[in-house]
């Protein structure tokens, strides 16, 4: 009896697991389960109005230290979490199979992570902002500090405690709604890597700051300095997934996020600071809320027929269509963009159009098929700042006339028509009068 309860057991877990593994799919990005790793319990309600608004939105979040012996991203080849939320700097080892090669792995297989750094960082910790193409600063005892942008508090401080308004243009990471209020910052500095051009800063430090251990003199300029110090970056690697690296843990907590700010050298007091709303917006992008497009119904025929042909000929006249739409949060809404081409490819681009749309999320062009026959490829390629890259591509063979589809007479032969009824024409007088002339 104990053998079969294990058997069933055992079958129903391979069989679930699998599902609750594919929780993020195209028709609901944000219906996902989190991990969430911590140094500390205490983080759970420290953080609490950071993790209340991920629950709001619908997603699960699993609780866990980063030291569980039990800790676990996958099983039987599944993947059992959508995104990972490392708020344990200061972590050594995480436990059971999880190391730095598990967390590369799982965001190379496309999903989201959030990584809150502090002044007791690990290794660890900067060996995975390292790998996602940030560098953080080498000196253990360094932070950020601002003489100029430091936020105004009733005792004098060593001026650590940023009040950072430095923000990317982007509506589609920050959201539509101007953050007014300054972002409290204080931890470590980081850099961006040169060589991944993946990587954005979201907020930057001001161009007075450095990065240098508050607690000593000065004894050789600082590496980072000025608004090469990002306070929080963003990648979007080419698989779409997304990740979010700031040197602030912080930054998420309830005591920043509740806290009034004013910036030094500014007349204005904010009542609350712009952290709940600058964490919020874009833990959105990270999580795909915002900025997540799919396309479908890629079609193409010739102009006047509805059906899609197995080849084109060449010269034929064609139209193209394909329908993009983006996720709301809730459902799927239309697209609209001027900037959507697509191209007529073998080798290279021999056709590249601009699509129009119709503002309902379908994007439709018509050119000719070049003159030239072989397998072209319709192709979509599309990156915009924020947005999921968008890559689709049909293959189509082109083929040349037939010997029976070329005009009877060309136009352009004409000349050559006239040279040879000339020619025809001088060897019949050349001939009559060489016979009959005495």
């Amino acid at each position: 009896m104990g053998r079969n309860y294990f058997m069933i057991l055992t079958v129903l877990s391979v069989t679930l697991l699998p599902i609750l593994s594919l929780s993020f799919s195209t028709d609901s990005p944000t219906d996902r389960r989190l991990l969430v790793l911590l140094d500390d319990l205490s983080l759970k309600s420290s953080h609490s109005i950071f993790f209340n608004s991920l629950k709001s939105r619908g997603f699960d979040l699993d609780f866990k230290l980063a030291d569980d012996p039990k800790l676990a991203l996958q099983r039987y080849g599944q993947y059992l979490y959508d995104g990972l939320i490392l708020f344990s700097p200061s972590i050594e080892r995480f436990g059971g199979v999880v190391d730095l090669a598990a967390v590369l792995d799982f965001v190379d297989s496309g999903h989201d992570l959030i990584i809150a750094a502090d002044s007791s960082s690990s290794d660890l910790i900067k060996s995975v902002a390292t790998e996602c193409g940030v560098d953080f600063d080498e000196d253990p005892s360094a932070l950020v500090i601002d003489h100029k942008s430091y936020a105004v508090a009733e005792t004098e401080g060593d001026h650590t405690l940023i009040a950072a308004d430095d923000f990317i243009e982007s509506d589609v990471l920050l959201g539509k709604k101007k953050i007014e209020a300054p972002v409290l910052f204080k931890g470590i500095a980081h850099s961006l890597n040169a060589a991944n051009t993946l990587v954005l800063k979201v907020l930057s430090a001001s161009p007075l700051a450095y990065s240098a251990n508050p607690n000593s003199k000065l004894s050789s300029p600082p590496s980072l300095t000025g608004s090469s110090i990002s306070l929080v970056s963003v990648v979007q690697a080419r698989n779409n997934a997304r990740i979010m690296i700031t040197g602030s843990l912080d930054m998420f907590s309830n005591r920043f996020l509740r806290s009034s700010v004013q910036k030094a050298g500014s007349p204005r007091k904010y009542d609350k600071s712009g952290n709940e709303q600058f964490v919020t917006e874009l833990s959105k992008w990270v999580f795909h809320v915002r900025g997540h497009l799919k396309a479908v119904n890629l079609r193409h025929n010739k102009a006047g027929e509805k059906d899609e042909p197995a080849m084109y000929r060449i010269k034929d006249d064609l139209v193209f269509s394909v329908e993009i739409y983006e996720w709301s949060g809730k459902s799927w809404e239309p697209y609209v963009a001027n900037d959507v081409q697509v191209q007529l490819y073998m080798m290279s681009p021999y056709v590249l159009k601009t699509l129009s749309n119709d503002k309902k999320g379908l994007y439709h062009t018509s050119f000719k098929v070049p003159d030239v026959y072989g397998v072209f490829q319709f192709k979509v390629e599309y990156h915009r700042l924020g947005y999921t890259s968008l890559s689709l591509s049909k293959q189509i063979p082109v083929r040349p006339f037939r010997h029976n589809e070329y005009e009877r007479f060309i136009t352009a032969a004409f000349p050559y028509y006239g040279a040879s009824f000339t020619m025809m024409a001088g060897f019949f007088l050349f001939s009559f009068v060489y016979l009959y002339h005495k």
